[in-house]
């Protein structure tokens, strides 16, 4: 065992996820437009938790962050008009978010611009290779004994349903770039 060289690669790991995540973060804001990536996810937290489970603490655990970090992204959100606060049915002392209907429409849209930001930052991943990748990602999540609340569920976003024609546009250019980058692949082979 060369413990010199897991050390190493240890480090360069955690360092390059350290500079991946802000530049994801970056890169997904200049993708979004309305929302950061940050909001996003929030939003996207909340449509995964039942509605009477959509606390702040729930909501930072399924973020894997902290309450105060959630309250922040929240006030800045609700500003906006895309959530409301709701006193909790089950706890007196939480409080509930709700996500409007603006905050739905805004959600669907960088939603759709979303699959321009997945389309160029997995073209060159194979279907396995994300699945791999994935698997890898849960598997770091979990080294304090804490497994990711997770976003695997299915969720009611609205997608769907009554897609207009800069929608279906989108998802069409989506699957096009993909299958542009999957041929790609299988040419390299």
């Amino acid at each position: 065992m060369d413990l010199y060289r897991e050390l190493f690669l240890m480090q360069q790991t955690y360092a390059t996820l350290f500079s991946l995540a802000n530049k994801l973060q970056v890169k997904g804001d200049q993708y979004l437009g309305s929302l950061t990536s940050r909001q996003l996810m929030t939003m996207i937290a909340i449509f995964h938790l039942a509605e009477d489970e959509t606390t702040m603490n729930n909501i930072a655990r399924k973020l894997g962050t902290t309450k105060q970090s959630v309250k922040q992204l929240i006030r800045i959100i609700e500003n906006k008009g895309y959530v409301i606060t709701v006193p909790s049915k089950q706890d007196k002392r939480a409080v509930n978010v709700r996500i409007t209907e603006s905050g739905k429409q805004v959600m669907i849209d960088c939603s759709v611009r979303s699959l321009k930001f997945f389309a160029d930052l997995f073209k060159d991943f194979t279907t396995e290779e994300m699945d791999i990748l994935w698997g890898l990602l849960k598997k770091m999540y979990r080294f304090d004994g804490e497994e990711q609340d997770g976003f695997e569920e299915d969720a009611n976003v609205g997608m769907e349903e009554g897609l207009n024609e800069d929608q279906i546009r989108e998802l069409k250019e989506f699957e096009r770039r993909r299958n542009h980058s999957q041929n790609e692949e299988n040419k390299n082979e």
